[in-house]
């Protein structure tokens, strides 16, 4: 074997995000990626995050990981302290724990995305951590725009508003912190001690992001390695997300329809970022693409399943290829191409 790699399991046993997974929620199965893997002469050892002193020296090893979704993200924040130390320890995590903590956590992706994208691939946005320090910056925002939670899938937590009065309605509502008696201490101090500054009760992060009008459609893009799965999805009656409205509304493969020049724009994107997978939310005004958000784990695969064929770059140009493969070995595959155009053994 030429080495091992280590892949963390979860409290139940399992990796990853498979959208028809059998169990229901079971993620990849992992006989298969014991399989593929060995096909690359890579032993593979499933290791539960709660398990992780038994590895012992981690040092140069390849650590590949899964994320949560549980309610509260409690189960997600121990997994990130065990990913962390693991990289302090000297882990090659696959990918990178930035990517764990930008996983469901929108105000970090977009940090990260202001810090490695200039303003040609990304939106104008803004982030904020109390609603007091958006009142400072409120007559700079241009309307409509649109506010985020920082947390939350196919739209949820994804409003418009259209006025100054609307978006200080809305983040009152979104980042309220009440806690009674703990207010009621603080509002006491300010009458006790001269210029006294009370804590904001509205503390609940949030993100601000540039408006784009008109929008039909949007596209998501997953990508495996040179494998890319493309998805078009409509943006909903009376709204303006297109997330959310259904898979059953989405239109994959060869059946969706797309401007010239994405592939590129999302390729440019991902040999940025120097992850082995990735799923991209595209929008096109007709003359620019804009990156709405990324993920480089623990993403919805739903584009796979459904996509009859997927897309690849020979000699310049995009050509479509039909789908073959399970997703256990586009994953394998993927993981592979990314150790060899990283040196890694």
């Amino acid at each position: 074997m030429k080495s091992t790699i280590i892949i963390l399991t979860d409290y139940k046993g399992y990796f990853g995000s498979k959208w028809d997974s059998v169990p229901y929620r079971s993620g990849f199965n992992k006989l298969l990626l014991e399989k593929y893997f060995k096909v690359f002469n890579y032993k593979v050892k499933f290791v539960c995050m709660s398990d992780i002193s038994t590895i012992g020296d981690v040092s140069g090893l390849n650590v590949l990981y899964t994320s949560s979704e549980d309610k509260g993200y409690h189960y997600k924040d121990f997994i990130e302290d065990v990913v962390y130390y693991l990289q302090l320890q000297g882990a090659n995590i696959i990918p990178g724990y930035s990517f764990l903590k930008a996983n469901n956590n929108k105000v970090f992706m977009e940090l990260l995305k202001n810090q490695v994208f200039n303003s040609n691939l990304s939106l104008k946005s803004y982030v904020f951590g109390s609603l007091e320090e958006m009142m400072k910056k409120i007559n700079k925002i241009d309307f409509p725009i649109v506010l985020k939670e920082p947390k939350g899938a196919l739209s949820r937590g994804v409003y418009l508003a259209k006025t100054k009065n609307d978006l200080i309605k809305l983040v009152k509502k979104i980042t309220k912190t009440n806690y009674f008696f703990h207010n009621l201490k603080d509002d006491l101090r300010s009458f006790k001690h001269d210029n006294y500054i009370k804590e904001s009760k509205n503390r609940k992060k949030f993100i601000l992001q540039q408006f784009i009008p008109n929008l039909t459609n949007d596209w998501k893009v997953l990508i495996y390695g040179d494998k890319y799965f493309i998805f078009e999805r409509s943006v909903r009656n009376g709204d303006f997300r297109a997330s959310g409205s259904g898979v059953n509304n989405y239109k994959y493969g060869s059946n969706c329809n797309y401007p010239d020049g994405i592939f590129d724009y999302v390729e440019n994107i991902y040999s940025t970022l120097n992850v082995p997978n990735l799923s991209i939310d595209i929008a096109f005004d007709g003359d620019k693409f804009f990156m709405l958000e990324y993920q480089a784990i623990n993403f919805g695969t739903v584009g796979y399943t459904k996509s009859d064929v997927f897309f690849v770059k020979n000699n310049k140009k995009w050509k479509s290829v039909k789908k073959e493969k399970c997703i256990e070995q586009i994953f394998v595959e993927s993981i592979i191409q990314y150790l060899k155009k990283n040196s890694i053994n």
